[in-house]
């Protein structure tokens, strides 16, 4: 997944992206790192967020 280098193409912060997505930072790390599986539902959020296809986070395309 693409998610730290969206986070970090926009510098914005773990705890930033974590307050928008209304969960707590460690949480958003462990989506980061792959150790939790995002829900379709913050999937959405984060393409709507960063302005990019679902696809595109999950790099199924460039």
């Amino acid at each position: 997944m693409k998610l730290k280098q969206l986070r970090d193409e926009n510098k914005i912060s773990q705890a930033e992206i974590a307050k928008f997505l209304n969960i707590k930072q460690n949480t958003y790390s462990q989506y980061e790192t792959g150790k939790r599986q995002l829900s379709i539902d913050m999937l959405i959020k984060l393409a709507k967020y960063y302005n990019v296809s679902t696809d595109y986070i999950l790099d199924l395309e460039d």
